[in-house]
């Protein structure tokens, strides 16, 4: 009997000791959830955008400021400043809240909700609640809906001096990425198409040579840390822009030298550097052009250099200003 009454108050004991151990678990796992990374500036909020971003909130339909508005820009995060959406993958669902049917890739984190039902959807740079994810639901042919708080972002249109987004191609899209992304006051650089008129292209489809789209990168930057001009001169200097659709080894006009500007002062900027460059005698090919619909890549082509090792086969940088 002694036997078993001891085993059983151990029995409790493990019990306990196992619930302690969980309910700290969770307590630590939802402060992750919000966890900043050390060398992110965190923006100060009103005590309503703490109840949607902190507090894992929801803000009633059809109230936010964005849920019906569709002016091409970028949505960043409210509590990091990261970029979240561009407004080309927005659409209108009638839900109420903001739709969208692709993050920037590598920006929004998803994790299953507390409800054990949905799918939460939060900045994978400093946690902030967002709102949740659904699939399934045939809305869009990426049959993918992010359903996210207006409260959780701030939006910068396009044709504003503070816009942070920037379109470059300059051949093989991985090299391109490799340099730009290391420029300071860059935040990220997607590797994509640009310029043809296929939906949804593929790499093979690119490739074909029959869709006229540009092997591209689409780089998010923080005006208060760099410019257009900046990453424009760095553009010019880690690639060829003398070669016409080729760029090295590649050859094909997806390699062509390219800049789609998101507004006038970009398209500005991007004749003057070409201009001062011919001035020094260089013969430029590169093209300037209004930014059209940017597809993100594969994602195995994103982050090449950084999977694969090594530095880009086709791209040098020399100095040219």
């Amino acid at each position: 009997m002694k036997t078993v009454f001891w085993l059983s108050a151990l029995l409790v004991l493990v019990i306990l000791c196992w619930g302690s151990i969980m309910l700290s678990y969770g307590k630590n796992q939802e402060a992750n959830d919000n966890q900043v990374q050390p060398d992110i500036e965190i923006n100060k909020l009103t005590p309503a955008e703490k109840a949607v971003i902190i507090d894992k909130g929801t803000e009633r339909p059809f109230t936010g400021k964005y849920w019906d508005s569709f002016v091409p820009g970028v949505y960043y995060c409210r509590q990091c400043d990261a970029p979240l959406y561009v407004s080309d993958d927005k659409f209108k669902s009638g839900c109420g809240w903001p739709s969208f049917d692709e993050a920037v890739p590598g920006m929004v984190k998803e994790q299953p909700d507390k409800d054990g039902v949905r799918t939460e959807i939060t900045c994978q740079r400093c946690g902030a609640h967002l709102g949740h994810v659904f699939k399934g639901e045939q809305m869009t042919s990426r049959n993918t809906r992010h359903c996210v708080n207006s409260i959780s972002m701030i939006f910068i249109p396009d044709s504003s001096k503070d816009a942070g987004r920037a379109i470059f191609a300059g051949g093989c899209f991985w090299g391109v990425q490799y340099y730009l992304e290391k420029a300071p006051g860059v935040i990220k650089v997607i590797a994509g198409y640009t310029g043809g008129t296929k939906s949804n292209p593929t790499y093979e489809e690119v490739c074909s040579h029959k869709t006229k789209y540009a092997e591209a990168v689409e780089v998010f930057f923080d005006p208060k840390k760099t410019s257009f001009e900046m990453l424009g001169r760095l553009f010019f200097e880690i690639h060829d822009p003398t070669q016409v659709e080729r760029q090295g080894p590649d050859i094909g006009n997806q390699y062509r030298s390219e800049i789609f500007y998101v507004n006038k002062d970009q398209k500005k900027i991007a004749e003057e550097l070409i201009a001062e460059l011919e001035e020094k005698g260089l013969k430029v090919s590169t093209k300037v052009g209004p930014a059209t619909r940017f597809w993100p890549a594969e994602k195995y082509h994103q982050g090449w250099y950084k999977k694969k090792g090594g530095k880009p086969y086709c791209h040098v940088y020399i100095k040219r200003f």
